[in-house]
């Protein structure tokens, strides 16, 4: 009998693109991707490795499948992504339940992995190393080799081996697309670089290439996701890559909104900005990490500006582009935060009117520096300045949206609720930013409509079309 598989992926849109990925290996292969775990001979649960929550949240979701394990339902559960790269033997160890734990270098033979695990095979599990030490050190000497253009298009894969074409999952009119794999930072609470490894680019006409094929798959807008998007190209010889690259996206048929995510505010260039705020079709969105505002508190984190470098940057994005969503996440409680660090960070965020904030407070990493630095707050001082700053940007958000009311918005229908065309305009991304309902409007998903904002609610905009009503 063909196996079954059902592939549940947790964590980041670059997460979303590995399972893409993972499907088109097991679909070559000839296994049969199904929806439900529960008809599945193996769930394979993609994890996210990156905070404390993720990490249950993938546990919990793995054990989840295993109480399905029996009479009808899976035969096994594997774990792959990130949390299984991360944690490897460990992980094999202490969770029983999981019957296999598979590293990124499993991936090129996935398939046959899982045929292995369903016939009663307990593969070793990847034990954890530094992934950075697996390229050279200087990016000029990892760029990544084209894939065979007979392969179609593909993004690079975690472990930056060979490229390999993408089976979609899902019908959405907006699809991730990896520019970039890995990150050379070395911020003090992030071990994402040591699973993840060093940062590789992919070139930039199999990304156009991917584009080109996800466009004939009714998508319509692509959202370019990495680590680190603003270095992309400099293992390519090439630091303004990603500038030359947007115009060759947005030309593509069928393709009418581009959008970049994960900027490092050190590493913003003015033609960058530029780039993204006056490039027709791509939207003037800028997913900024700024983490925190209070300058020394930054270098403790091995990070760089403060508040007024950080509003200046903003002030040059809405100098080119008013209306431009920014957006960012802050961690409040990293050790040696003090009160006066946290009004820092306040009156910048009063100050700077973001669009979205997300604010997160402080957990220990595995192997990261923070973990071993002294000044260390209390959880529950850590979850008394969360609660604080998170009532400040609940009410800043509301306000920043409610100022977009009788803005002109362009809206991609992306789902219905109740009826209800539910959308994003330019200034919002995907899943965190806040959405625009349309009520009263016959919009089928992947349509767009120009519409007018004429209310608010926390951070959505409820929207009623211009002119005709009618939508493209």
């Amino acid at each position: 009998m063909t196996p079954r598989v059902s592939l549940v992926t947790l964590g980041c849109a670059r997460n979303d693109v590995d399972s893409e990925e993972l499907a088109a290996r097991f679909a070559d292969a000839g296994l049969e991707l199904v929806d439900e775990p529960a008809d599945a001979d193996a769930v394979v649960v993609n994890t996210c490795g990156f905070v404390a929550a993720a990490k249950k949240d993938s546990i919990d979701t793995m054990l989840a499948a295993a109480d399905l394990k029996g009479a009808g339902g899976p035969q096994a559960v594997i774990a792959v992504g990130c949390l299984a790269e991360r944690y490897g033997t460990e992980l094999a160890a202490e969770l029983a339940e999981v019957d296999a734990v598979l590293g990124f270098d499993d991936y090129p033979d996935i398939a046959a992995k899982v045929r292995a695990v369903l016939a009663g095979d307990r593969p070793a599990a990847p034990v954890p190393q530094d992934r950075r030490l697996l390229l050279p050190l200087a990016p000029a000497d990892r760029a990544a080799p084209p894939s065979d253009a007979s392969a179609g298009a593909g993004p690079a894969g975690p472990a930056s081996g060979p490229r390999v074409p993408r089976r979609r999952l899902d019908s959405s009119p907006m699809a991730p697309v990896k520019i970039a794999s890995g990150c050379d930072r070395r911020c003090a609470f992030c071990a994402i670089p040591r699973f993840r490894g060093s940062f590789v680019s992919r070139p930039p006409q199999e990304i156009v290439d991917e584009t080109g094929w996800l466009a004939t798959r009714g998508v319509r807008e692509i959202f370019l996701v990495s680590e680190n998007s603003t270095s992309y190209g400099k293992d390519l010889g090439d630091l303004q890559a990603l500038e030359r690259l947007l115009p060759s996206l947005v030309a593509i048929d069928g393709i009418d909104r581009v959008r970049v995510s994960y900027l490092q505010p050190a590493e913003v260039r003015p033609g960058l900005v530029e780039a993204i705020a006056g490039t027709p079709g791509v939207a003037p969105y800028f997913d900024l990490s700024f983490q925190h505002a209070s300058g020394p508190l930054l270098r403790r984190m091995r990070r760089f500006g403060d508040a007024e470098a950080f509003l200046d940057l903003i002030g040059s994005v809405r100098s080119l582009a008013p209306t431009a969503g920014i957006r960012s996440n802050v961690i409040v409680g990293f050790p040696g935060e003090t009160e006066a660090d946290v009004q820092t960070l306040s009156d910048f965020l009063t100050a700077a009117r973001l669009d979205v904030v997300g604010v997160f407070g402080y957990s220990d990493e595995d192997g990261t520096e923070a973990a071993d630095l002294d000044d260390q707050l209390s959880g529950h001082e850590i979850e008394e300045r969360r609660r604080h700053v998170d009532q400040l940007v609940e009410s800043l958000v509301a306000e920043r949206a409610a100022a977009r009311i009788g803005e002109a918005v362009r809206v991609l229908v992306e789902e219905h609720s109740d009826g209800v065309p539910i959308g994003r305009a330019a200034h919002q991304g995907p899943e965190v930013d806040g959405v625009v309902e349309l009520p009263g409007v016959d919009a089928p998903v992947g349509t767009w409509v120009d519409a007018r904002v004429v209310d608010s609610a926390g951070v959505d905009l409820i929207a009623e079309p211009t002119g005709s009503g009618q939508h493209s």
